[in-house]
Formats: C-alpha cells, structure tokens, sequence
C-alpha cells in the first residue's frame, strides 16, 4: 500500500512511495505527529540519481522488519535534496560537525523542534566490516531517546546554536576591502594541488571542479596584473592537461556526450555514472571558454556534444531543460554504459571493430568489472600517426563505429531519468547555450537557450511574478532559493546578446529587485539563501561555500555587477561590490571553497568596459559588427545593440540615449565607467580598431 509520498511530484519521492516505510514529505503534519506521539524524527535526504540511496532504499527502506521497527519508534521523513536545498544545507552542515564528513544518503536523527541530535551518511541493514548496521543504529537512538533524553537535548541545542553562530558570524566581523591578492593564492594553492599526469585537483576521486577551472580561464585571460604573477603556461597546463584528460576518460561519454558526476579512481575512467544537468551544463562554458583562450577545436568539439546531449536526452518538449539520468539501469551501476569485446566486434566489421577496441581500450577481460567503460589513452591524431592511418578517414571510420554503437545502446533500458525541471541548474543551462551560439554560431543553441529561457519566464513565475523552483509534468511549486534568482537574473542578460530583445534585461532586472527586497540581509551585505516569507528553519543560511554548483552569494555579486553594469545602475553595482565583500572572511580563509566568489572578485577588479553598436542601414554591415564584438567583448561584458531607430534608454538607462548611427554607418562606442571615446564610424574602422590592438582572431 503506497505511503504518504505518492502523491508528491518528485521522482526521487515517488521512487519510495511504496516502501513499507511510513514516510512523510517534510510538512507539518509530520511534526506535529513527532510532537504529539513524542517521537524523534528520522529524516532521510537523497536524490534521484544517488547510487547509495537507492542501495539504502533496497537493504533497508524496502526491510519490512527495520520498517517496522522505523514506524513504531519514528516519525520518518523523506526529502529531494534537489527541490529542498535549504533542508539539506542545514542537516548536511549538522553531519559535517559531527562526523567531519557527508554525503548523501544524509540520514538525520531530529527532536519534534527540528534540532539535530544524531546523524550519518549511508548504513548497511546490519553490522559490516567497520560499519555498524542500520538496525543498530536505530536502537541506539530509541534507546538515547528514552533513557538520556536531557543531555540528548541539551546536544540537539548546542549543535544548532553552533550552526547559527557560524553561518552568521563569518559575514559580521568583516573588513570592507575586497584583497586581490587572494587571486594569486588560489593559483598557487591549485598549483599545489595539480596532477600533471591525468590531470585535477586532489586524489582520488576526482571532481571536475568547474569552477576553478573558470577562474584559472579568466586569468588566462585576464591577469589583472603583472602577468608575471600569475604564469600563464602554469594556468594554461593546468587547464590543457586537465580538460583533455577528462575529455578522453570513462567520465565523459564518448557516444552521447555529456559528463558524469566523478570518477573515483585518477585517471577519470570509472565515474559513478548518474548525469547531472548543472555538471554538464558548467564543464560545457567550461571547455568553451577554453576553446576561447586556446583555439583548440578539441575543446569546442567538446563543448557542443555536451550541449547536444542535453537536448537530445535532458530537454521538455515546452523547452525547459531535466535535472539528472540516474547511475543504475536494471539494478545495476553503469550496466547501460559498459560494452564488452564481443558485442563490438559483432556490430563492427573487423577491421573498424580492431581499431575501435584498440582506440577505446576495449579488451577481453574489460578494464570495469570485466565489461568496459569507452575511454581513450591517447588523441584520434596521436593514434593515427603511430598507427599510420589516414586521420581524416579514420575519424570518419571512428564517428561511423560510435555511430552505430550509440544505435545500439539507446534500444537498451535506459537509466531512471528525474524530470523535474530545477530553476537554478536552468539557468546555468541557458548561460551555457547563449555562450555556444555567440562562439560558433550556431542558432540551434541560440533557439534551445531562448525557449528555456521563455519557459522559465512563463513557467516558473507565481501569479504574483514571484520565481519558483521547480516545475514537472505541469506543476511548478516551491518558492525560490537564492541561486535561483540569481542564476536566472544572469541567464536573462546573457539571453539579451542572442537577440537584443530589451525585454530580457527588463526581465533580468524585475527578478533582481525582487532578489534584493526578500533576501538581502542589510546588516551583513550578503544574502540569506531563502526568502524573508520562506518556511521557517531552525537556521536561516546564508550560502558563501561552492558545493557542486556555485554559492548562491557569489552568483547573487556576479549577476548585480552585471545588471549594474548593463543599466548603468551604481547601486546595483554597488550592492555586487558589498556582497562579495561580506563574503571575504570566508573567501580569505578557505579561497578554493570560493572559487565562484573569486571570479566575482575578478569581475569587479577588471576593466568595467561597455561598447554601445548604433546600427546603420546596411544590415550587412550591422550584421558583420555585431559578430566581431561577440567574439571580443567577454561573453559576460557589456554589449549593447541598438537597431535602426531604435531607443533602450527604458531598458538599460539613460547612457545609451544620445548614441546614434552616424553617416548611416554602423557606429561603435567603447566606453570606460560610462564615459566613451570618439565613435567608430563604420564597420571598416571598427575592425582596424581592435586589429590594431591584436585582439582579432
């Protein structure tokens, strides 16, 4: 008989709706049950595409004794850490106190008041190796409860006073400097870090860790300084070497496209397998922008299959993008990706089956529990020159065979896919279209980037224009977090360089007002990552740590520079400036667990430039102008188009009213802090202007 869940719309909810469990959604008739049956709570979080849930939900949740006994002595609880981030915030930060690790699953034991007493990851139904079984557990917390419940209390409290103080206390005593030195000890501390041979950051396993990717790109770009300080050959190996080793490993699927979460072993070739839209959609900026810094095409090869798998497997027919593809397809981690030796050579003729298993590391006796993950020890060029092949018709040969594999593999059952759609991961999606279609060219990408983008404004909005958080099969519901406002205020300015539509910066800055009314915390400068009419938590959060996607503070500094930046609006700058330096504390401190704070403090530390295109009556020509800029003006910067006649001053301030086309001709002005040098006038000028200042490609 289905529990309570069956009537949530979460996949990774619906998942355990038939478990014998008792589970409750997190609402308040499940405490109001703990309160008055006096019970503790069991709070188990997870997601959808979590390998270890689902090996937890079989060993224990489906137990019917550990059921039984959950059901009696608990009031038991089940969340999507996907549509309740600020949930698992809270309780992942409790286990982290305690246990000085996490992970999900996160398993919480909590009083009826929603303090934390006890709490760890996974645990197997009963006492292995080292680990001590679930059902030990559970009778250990019985026990507490009913024998030692004043000091377990008197924990509970002291364990949320530790959480309060300390998601507070970083923000207050600040000073207001914002120290670019600390740019420079990031680089040393990533040089550190850096395995030159498979490339990343750290041991095993191995995360792709986009966002210092990011930063080391944008001061490869842009040191700032003396480029002495920061080595641009240490940057670019770092990047180069880190970028192809991931690219040619098992983490990267060589059929489809697209990433894995990690890898657990160094050299990137056996990754749990689960796909996660906000990974695919920052590694693909990730290996565009390097395609930018370095004109490798591998990287942008890269960049598009990534992409391409997102709308061919990840994309809602109304154009909003999916969340996740689960690791497991018929019970087994990884089964719908591995291949063996002799389905190949039976889907290949014999020579391309040869060549295919010696390029993929294909063998007999398999290099992942003997079947095989696809990945390559060497490039297509490097294999064909030591084999003597034709290279351009062996690349043909060789997209022919992955061809005809991926044929195969799509009939096979496929993973679990969670199709909810996530605002934040959304935007990050979105930012990651517009940055292909404004590279390559590509008007696919420019066409999937502008329906998210209407999907978002259409489909998760409130009847009061307020943002929600996630949308599936119809409903959208939750109201948002920060990193929702601030990912999709972002994405709505990126959108804006598809089209020059000035209803994406209007839409930009609707959802950055309503940002600063209900998050901002004035006291400290930063924001709380849940609204000021949001549920009431034991802790109201303020996010300045990246987890696996950017924090929300430094998404919420970056998208007010930008807004402030695009409209001429110096408050909204400055409220950018003062965000990240409330966040300075914590960056000084742990500047690798900021990575995304530290490209805001790049962004604020660099040239606050902006170029104003008046359009002339040759569209040709406007045309032509608009494509150089796109390839020079950084892909966040400050671009304004106006067409013929056309007047934004509404949209994005009163600095872009009196430029006009001159002589008919397409007219540009390059502008330093609102202040502009003599027009360019024509697109003749306007060419020789950035050849001469070597920035033409």
């Amino acid at each position: 008989m289905p529990n309570r869940l069956a009537g949530e719309s979460s996949p990774y909810l619906l998942q355990h709706a038939n478990n014998p469990v008792q589970w409750y959604p997190w609402c308040d008739d499940a405490w109001q049950l703990a309160r008055s049956n006096d019970k503790p709570v069991f709070l188990s979080v997870g997601y959808s595409a979590c390998h270890w849930c689902h090996v937890m939900e079989h060993e224990s949740f489906e137990n019917q004794q550990i059921a039984d006994y959950l059901n009696e002595h608990f009031v038991a609880i089940k969340v999507d850490r996907e549509e309740r981030p600020d949930i698992d915030q809270i309780y992942m930060a409790a286990v982290m106190s305690m246990q000085g690790h996490g992970g999900w699953p996160l398993s919480a034991f909590l009083t009826p008041d929603q303090d934390f007493f006890f709490g760890g990851t996974y645990w197997p139904p009963t006492h292995r190796a080292l680990m001590p079984g679930f059902d030990r557990v559970l009778a250990s917390v019985v026990d507490a409860w009913h024998n030692k419940r004043t000091d377990l209390v008197a924990q509970s409290k002291q364990i949320t006073q530790m959480i309060q103080g300390r998601d507070r206390g970083e923000a207050i005593d600040r000073p207001n400097v914002i120290d670019g030195s600390l740019l420079h000890a990031a680089v040393r501390t990533l040089a550190n870090r850096f395995d030159p041979k498979w490339g990343g950051f750290g041991d095993a396993p191995k995360f792709p860790h986009p966002m210092d990717l990011s930063l080391l790109l944008r001061l490869i770009d842009n040191p700032l300084t003396d480029p002495e300080s920061f080595p641009r050959q240490t940057m670019l190996q770092m990047v180069n070497v880190t970028l192809n080793r991931m690219a040619m490993g098992g983490i990267h699927d060589h059929l489809a496209g697209g990433f894995a979460r990690y890898s657990v072993d160094e050299r990137w070739l056996v990754p749990h397998f689960e796909k996660m839209l906000y990974d695919n959609a920052l590694l693909a900026r990730v290996y565009l922008n390097a395609f930018r810094a370095t004109g490798n095409e591998y990287f942008r090869s890269v960049c598009s299959s990534t992409l391409d798998y997102l709308l061919n497997d990840m994309t809602d027919p109304e154009g909003g993008i999916y969340s996740t593809e689960d690791a497991d397809s018929e019970g087994e981690e990884g089964k719908f990706y591995v291949w063996s030796a002799a389905e190949i050579r039976q889907l290949l003729d014999e020579t391309t089956a040869k060549l295919f298993c010696k390029l993929y590391d294909v063998t007999a006796n398999g290099n992942f529990e003997g079947q095989n993950i696809l990945n390559l020890r060497q490039s297509l060029e490097e294999f064909a020159v030591a084999n003597a092949l034709d290279l351009e018709t062996f690349s043909k040969q060789m997209h022919e065979a992955r061809q005809q594999l991926l044929s195969v593999r799509n009939k096979r059952i496929r993973p679990g896919l969670d199709d909810k759609i996530i605002t934040s991961w959304n935007g990050m999606a979105i930012e990651a279209l517009v940055d292909a279609a404004i590279t390559g060219d590509r008007q696919h990408y420019a066409v999937a980037a502008q329906q998210a983008g209407e999907f978002a404004w259409n489909n998760l909005r409130n009847s009061r224009g307020r943002l929600l958080h996630t949308w599936r099969q119809g409903q959208a519901k939750l109201g948002a977090y920060l990193d929702d406002y601030a990912w999709m205020t972002s994405a709505f300015l990126s959108l804006y360089r598809i089209d020059f539509d000035p209803i994406w910066i209007e839409r930009s800055k609707s959802l950055a007002d309503d940002m600063i009314k209900h998050f901002l915390d004035e006291d400290s400068g930063s924001f709380f990552y849940t609204a000021d009419d949001h549920e009431s938590l034991i802790v109201r959060t303020t996010d300045q740590q990246d987890a696996a996607v950017p924090s929300g503070n430094s998404m919420a500094a970056f998208a007010c520079l930008r807004l402030g930046r695009m409209s001429a609006d110096l408050n909204m700058e400055q409220l950018g400036h003062t965000t990240i330096a409330a966040a300075m504390p914590f960056v000084r401190r742990v500047p690798l667990a900021a990575s995304q704070m530290l490209v805001a403090i790049h962004s604020w530390l660099a040239d606050n430039q902006q170029f104003v295109l008046a359009g002339g009556k040759n569209d040709n020509e406007n045309a032509s102008a608009i494509s150089l800029l796109q390839q020079i003006v950084p892909l966040e910067g400050t671009l304004v188009y106006m067409a013929p006649g056309k007047y934004l001053a509404e949209a994005i301030g009163d600095w872009v009213a009196e430029k006009k086309s001159l002589d008919g001709k397409c007219t540009l002005y390059c502008c330093q802090q609102f202040h502009c040098a003599m027009p360019l006038i024509g697109l003749d000028a306007i060419v020789a202007h950035f050849d001469s200042r070597n920035l033409m490609r």
